[in-house]
């Protein structure tokens, strides 16, 4: 990619790196990233006929040499500390989508809280209410 990313493009840069990590990218994590971008007020002005083209672009970077850390590098590089814990809650939603969490999502979030160095009490929040979320009746 060329030009530098965006805010919006570094945050679903973390999207598709939590939905890819366990090696598939399922249906509802996919649908999952389609709705917050559609909902939520930090991507009010994203142009939603750039999702495509940005989820490639990071699939690609993430499919390169040391991918993930060059995705995370980016991330932090690219985000403005104020959504660094945006970030984070965003990872989060998606990993939980399938209603199953992982062990490589919980090592990518691990990843992503030390190099946005967040503190472990904000994460435990933001994990602690996705679980209320999706919870089963």
């Amino acid at each position: 990619m060329n030009k530098p990313l965006s805010a919006h493009d570094a945050l679903i840069y973390v999207m598709v790196m939590a939905s890819a990590v366990d090696s598939t990218m399922n249906d509802r994590e996919m649908t999952r990233i389609g709705q917050l971008i559609g909902f939520l007020p930090v991507f009010r002005d994203f142009d939603d006929d750039k999702l495509i083209a940005v989820a490639r672009d990071c699939a690609s970077l993430l499919a390169g040499p040391e991918g993930l850390d060059v995705v995370l590098e980016t991330v932090r590089d690219t985000l403005p500390a104020k959504l660094y814990d945006t970030a984070y809650a965003l990872a989060v939603e998606v990993a939980s989508a399938d209603l199953s969490v992982k062990a490589e999502e919980l090592r990518l979030l691990s990843l992503l809280r030390d190099r946005l160095g967040l503190d472990k009490l904000t994460c435990a929040a933001i994990e602690r209410s996705a679980i209320a979320r999706f919870r089963k009746g």
